[in-house]
């Protein structure tokens, strides 16, 4: 034979089992490290919660501490929804504050009422009617807060009442 086919006739060798229980072992020392890490708390997510978040109760459970939040009454709000009939949606929230910024948002309350009208006002009767409506609505009215009074200050608006007649 020539040099050129027999080169083509070698076959390289497998690694076989040797290879195998390396990546097992590799893999199952990468697992165990990245749990001792998220679970010591060397990784900022993840883990055990911070010690000045922990609170124990009467029965010595520790339990995660609140957050400091405060909730903002609004007042409920009667529109005329689109319709060929005369239908109306009644619609009643709190919003949930960081408490350091209650007395902020409590200050821009006029401008969050307009909001919350015109945002009603142009919502159609097809658009109450879907299953998920109530969680878009909640989404919508927390942007439109949130550019208004500035990100981070309400962490949620709670929908007390919500009724389409």
């Amino acid at each position: 034979m020539t040099d050129a086919t027999a080169e083509q006739a070698e076959v390289p060798e497998k690694f076989g089992k040797k290879g195998m229980i390396i990546g097992v072992i590799l893999a199952v020392a990468g697992a165990a490290g990245g749990y001792f890490l998220t679970t010591s708390g060397l990784l900022p997510f993840g883990g055990k919660p911070a010690m000045e978040d922990v609170k124990e109760t009467d029965k010595g459970k520790a339990v995660k501490a609140l957050p400091q939040v405060g909730f903002i009454d609004l007042p409920p709000v009667i529109v005329s929804v689109n319709a060929g009939d005369s239908r109306h949606l009644k619609f009643h929230a709190q919003l949930e504050v960081n408490s350091e910024y209650a007395a902020d948002v409590e200050k821009m309350k006029p401008r969050i009422m307009d909001i919350l009208n015109g945002y009603l006002r142009a919502v159609e009767v097809s658009d109450l009617e879907d299953s998920l409506a109530l969680m878009r609505i909640r989404g919508h009215l927390l942007r439109r807060i949130e550019i208004v009074v500035g990100e981070g200050r309400v962490r949620d608006v709670l929908v007390m009442e919500f009724v389409l007649n």
